[in-house]
């Protein structure tokens, strides 16, 4: 399920002319998916002269091994690292090694290896053959692409249009991006997928508009991508992707897939609902604009419609407001939610002009605290005031019981954090373990 990262491999792809180097979770990637992209795995470090490679080298010094069933991943997510990176700080490395889990070394010997590599030289064999690797790139050629196989049925499409014609004839086809979330329906439902169509080669579905009141994030564009652009208006939602899930994760995984999959526990979701974020929609008739409030029916269900797919994902930037946003969940790095909650605020003279309150994990959808919003509009920023409000809580959700909290504690945690909010602003400063 893409937890452990003891299967990570690194898939090279060509960038403005330059190779960029991707770790992926490979039990939860899709074998077409590969197409028109260079496969590295921990066989292919190894020079042709059978000399180890840097990253390996350090391992091997540093003591970073011990059972060895986790040194294979660790291996390729810091080479991945290694190639992307010049030099490699504190920050670098604990998010390229967070997808990765090690039962025996307790982290530090595998940190102690990574950091070693700020003295090499990125002179390996990759280095040596890249105007080979990126010629070979070039010869590819872009093309649909349909695979069948007995009852089962993959496409590949390259243009929207391409994408329009096969969804009117296979309506029933399961949409791919990531694959994060579909891919488990396979290794843990143990389903057959009949039909899959692929937007990973819509090139006009991965962009990023950043325009002066908004920002209009393409269906294709990867959550890695994503993030660095974020951070500079909203940095809690950087804070947030950053465990949303690991960099395997966020290297393929999409903000339109997450809205798709309408998780209850989806991180990004209460985010966007507290930032009236809005939503395009296209298929076979024109295309459609809608909030994303109105988006989520019930439990897994949403407006798309057959045929229809999500196009892009217009977040507005408030430029005056006071925005947060919280993860609690069992582990700190790539986990799921218990509850996460977020908080849109426009504050003047102390006074909260407008507030967006919602919630994940706590309702069967990711849902908007309208109760409690209407207590703290037009109030005094007071503890007062947030001791009134997250009572109100209760008359908006009633959480369920079930494997990763307690009813009890998810409506603890969600009026904590209402107060949490309060906090921080009143004080001026973050309140955050770290």
């Amino acid at each position: 399920e893409g937890g452990c990262g003891a299967c990570t491999i690194v898939l090279g792809e060509l960038v403005d002319n330059n190779i960029q180097y991707k770790a992926i979770n490979a039990c939860i990637a899709f074998l077409p998916t590969l197409n028109g992209k260079q496969l590295i795995l921990v066989e292919d470090l190894i020079s042709s002269d059978g000399k180890l490679h840097a990253v390996q080298n350090a391992m091997v010094k540093f003591h970073g091994s011990q059972c060895g069933f986790c040194t294979p991943g660790f291996v390729m997510s810091m080479f991945a690292m290694y190639k992307n990176n010049t030099s490699f700080n504190d920050e670098i490395i604990n998010d390229s090694l967070s997808g990765n889990l090690c039962r025996c070394t307790g982290y530090r010997p595998i940190i102690d290896a990574a950091k070693s590599l700020n003295q090499k030289n990125d002179n390996d064999e990759f280095a040596r053959f890249k105007k080979k690797t990126i010629n070979l790139f070039k010869k590819i050629k872009i093309k649909n692409i349909e695979i069948k196989k007995e009852n089962r049925k993959y496409f590949a499409p390259n243009t929207i249009l391409e994408l329009k014609k096969v969804l009117k004839k296979n309506p029933d086809a399961k949409l791919l991006s990531g694959g994060t979330d579909l891919s488990l329906e396979v290794t843990k439902s143990r389903k057959e997928i009949k039909k899959i169509i692929s937007l990973n080669s819509i090139k006009e579905l991965d962009f990023i508009n950043n325009k002066k009141n908004e920002i209009e994030v393409g269906a294709g564009t990867s959550l890695l991508k994503f993030e660095k652009i974020i951070k500079k208006y909203y940095p809690d939602f950087n804070s947030i992707l950053k465990r949303y899930g690991s960099v395997q994760i966020r290297n393929v995984g999409t903000i339109a897939g997450n809205i798709a999959t309408a998780s209850p526990i989806g991180d990004t979701l209460p985010l966007l609902l507290s930032l009236d974020t809005k939503i395009i929609l296209d298929g076979p008739k024109k295309k459609e604009l809608i909030p994303i409030n109105k988006f989520f029916i019930s439990y897994r269900k949403t407006r798309l419609k057959k045929g229809q797919f999500i196009y892009s994902v217009k977040i507005p930037i408030y430029k005056k407001n006071i925005f947060k946003a919280y993860k609690i969940s069992k582990r700190i790095d790539d986990d799921i939610s218990s509850v996460c909650a977020s908080f849109n605020l426009e504050v003047i003279n102390k006074k909260i002009k407008n507030i967006k309150i919602a919630y994940g994990g706590m309702a069967a959808i990711p849902k908007r605290a309208i109760n409690c919003e209407k207590i703290l509009i037009n109030s005094n920023l007071s503890e007062e005031n947030f001791n009134k409000a997250k009572k109100y809580l209760e008359k908006d959700f009633a959480p369920i019981d079930d494997m990763r909290a307690s009813k009890n504690y998810r409506m603890e945690v969600a009026k904590n954090l209402l107060m949490k909010c309060f906090i921080e602003i009143k004080k001026h400063k973050l309140i955050r373990l770290h």
